[in-house]
């Protein structure tokens, strides 16, 4: 979650400010393509194990894990400690990409409805334009996603991270599938995409202005790093919130034997987890999604600052 150009003119707390604060908009320029994509990778690499019991829980039933502990405990013991890091290479490969679109779209959506970048939106805005930014990024989110979730669930020996990486598993899906086999549950990540960034976007504004009335006579830009790291963790705790369910319904999509066809299969993959656990099958592996999400984004927070000031400082 990164996107927000620093400058040199601005003290060290305003700068912490503007760094951060991707979801209100940036200018764009390199530095923030770099340190967001720096951040993004960083987020990756702390959440992933998590990311990785998560779509496990998801995706097999009460039978293979009785709960998060259970699956962590499994998965070392079978595959070793990178068992956990499998499918590692597909988000780490497209975060750039995916982040620097996200944030784009976001920015524009906000634009859109204010009629300019100066203007401070409201909530409700903030969360079309955040809900408008999650459907134009599906289209590159969906692949990353598919092929992340399929390298995660398979199963080997200690050592053994993945049967094949994310290129050699996008090939064999495209000659199998053809296009079908890299947009593989594109609908259901839209679906998910659509709440889950209106909620965290609002969340975090929500979150940061509240602090701003507290600790600044409600100016954000002279809110410190601690302030908005804490409204990180509210917005991805917000994305969870309003999107899990549809989150492992499209877990389920996309590691299906084969691509879905027709316009009702996220409502057959909804049918079939309600089967198998009921209810409590919409949010298995959710409270591991909630506690990743809280060191994840503080990760993302502490590197793009950093980046930015490295960068700012050496350009002078």
């Amino acid at each position: 979650m990164s996107d927000f150009a620093g400058k040199n003119a601005v003290d060290s707390t305003q700068q912490a400010h503007a760094e951060v604060e991707m979801s209100s908009g940036s200018q764009g320029g390199w530095k923030d393509f770099v340190a967001g994509s720096l951040a993004g990778a960083a987020q990756v690499a702390v959440g992933h194990p998590l990311d990785t019991i998560k779509v496990r829980m998801q995706v097999e039933g009460t039978s293979v894990f009785k709960g998060p502990v259970d699956c962590l405990v499994k998965t070392v013991k079978n595959e070793g400690i990178l068992g956990l890091y499998k499918g590692m290479g597909s988000p780490l490969v497209g975060i750039a990409a995916v982040n620097s679109l996200l944030f784009w779209a976001y920015s524009h959506g906000k634009r859109l409805q204010t009629g300019s970048s100066s203007v401070e939106p409201t909530l409700g805005q903030i969360a079309i334009a955040g809900a408008g930014a999650g459907v134009v990024n599906s289209i590159l989110a969906s692949p990353v996603e598919l092929l992340k979730v399929r390298l995660q669930v398979q199963y080997g020996n200690a050592g053994n991270t993945a049967s094949s990486g994310p290129v050699a598993l996008g090939r064999h899906l495209a000659s199998q599938f053809g296009v079908r086999g890299i947009m593989w549950g594109f609908w259901a990540t839209v679906a998910r995409e659509i709440p889950a960034y209106a909620a965290f976007y609002s969340a975090f504004e929500f979150a940061k202005r509240r602090f701003a009335h507290a600790l600044t006579d409600g100016d954000t830009h002279k809110l410190g790093v601690i302030p908005l790291m804490i409204s990180g963790s509210a917005g991805g705790i917000g994305y969870w919130t309003a999107s899990y369910p549809l989150d492992v319904i499209k877990s389920r999509v996309q590691n299906a034997a084969a691509p879905p066809r027709g316009r009702g299969y996220m409502a057959d993959a909804a049918k079939a987890i309600y089967r198998e656990q009921g209810v409590r099958g919409f949010f298995r592996g959710y409270s591991t999604s909630v506690v990743r999400s809280i060191p994840a984004a503080g990760v993302t927070f502490a590197v793009y600052e950093l980046t930015v000031r490295a960068l700012s400082s050496g350009g002078k």
